[in-house]
C-alpha cells in the first residue's frame, strides 16, 4: 500500500482486542478519517438512508457524503473518534438484520473510501472494499481468556457474563461475515497483516502497523 496516495486501511478484530482504539490511534497518526460502526450507523439512521436514497443522492450531487457529514450533530469528528458525549455514540453490539441495510452500509463505506484516505474498523471492510486500488487489511486477535478479561475490565462485568458476551459476539460476527461475504473472518488469507494483541498495548500495536506500512 502506498500512503503517499489515497488509501484505505481496514481493521477486522475479535471483541476484546482493542480494535476500535487501535483504529482510532492509527488514523490519528496517519492524519486521516477514522470510521467504525458508530459513524456508519449515525449516517444511516440520522438520514434514514436506504440503497435507493443513496443512489438518489448520488445522482443529485457529487459531494452528497460531504453534505451529510456537515449535517451531523455533533460534529463528525466526535462520532469518528468514538466520543461518548456524542448524540449518536452507541457502544452496544448491533447486528445488521436486513439485506437492505447491509447494502446501504456498503454504499456508505465505499463513498467514505472514495472521498479520502481513511481507517475503517469492522463492517466487513476487507470484503466490501475489495476492489479498492490502494488498500491494507488487518486482523487483530488475542487469546480467548485475555479477551474475556479485557471485556470484564472495560464493562465492569463478572467473568461468566463477560465469557458469554465474548462467545456470543464471536458467533454473531462470524455468522454475519459468512452470510454477506461467503468468507470466514478467521481466514488469514483475507488480510495483509494479522496481529496477536497478547502482551501489546494499543500504542505498540499501532507502531507495529506503521512499520509494516513503511512509516
Amino acid at each position: 500500500m502506498n500512503t503517499k496516495e489515497q488509501f484505505v486501511i481496514t481493521i477486522s478484530r475479535e471483541i476484546g482486542t482493542g480494535g476500535r482504539t487501535v483504529g482510532r490511534l492509527l488514523a490519528e497518526k496517519l492524519g486521516v478519517r477514522f470510521c467504525d460502526k458508530d459513524l456508519v450507523n449515525a449516517l444511516r439512521e440520522r438520514f434514514g438512508l436506504t440503497t435507493y436514497e443513496i443512489e438518489k443522492l448520488k445522482g443529485e450531487k457529487k459531494n452528497w457524503l460531504t453534505d451529510l457529514f456537515a449535517k451531523l450533530n455533533p460534529s463528525p469528528v466526535a462520532v469518528m473518534n468514538g466520543d461518548p458525549g456524542g448524540v449518536y455514540f452507541d457502544n452496544s453490539e448491533k447486528e445488521v438484520t436486513t439485506d437492505e441495510i447491509f447494502k446501504a452500509e456498503c454504499e456508505i463505506l465505499r463513498a467514505i473510501a472514495e472521498e479520502s484516505s481513511c481507517v475503517i474498523a469492522g463492517r466487513s471492510g476487507f470484503f466490501v472494499l475489495d476492489n479498492h486500488p490502494n488498500k491494507f487489511d488487518i486482523f487483530l486477535t488475542s487469546p480467548h481468556q485475555n479477551r474475556i478479561e479485557r471485556v470484564m475490565r472495560k464493562q465492569d462485568l463478572n467473568e461468566n457474563t463477560a465469557r458469554i458476551i465474548v462467545d456470543e459476539i464471536d458467533k454473531m460476527r462470524e455468522n454475519y461475515v459468512k452470510r454477506y461475504t461467503d468468507k470466514s473472518r478467521y481466514d488469514l488469507r483475507n488480510y495483509d497483516l494479522c496481529l496477536n494483541m497478547e502482551g501489546l498495548t494499543e500504542e505498540q500495536a499501532v507502531d507495529i502497523i506503521l512499520k509494516a506500512l513503511g512509516k
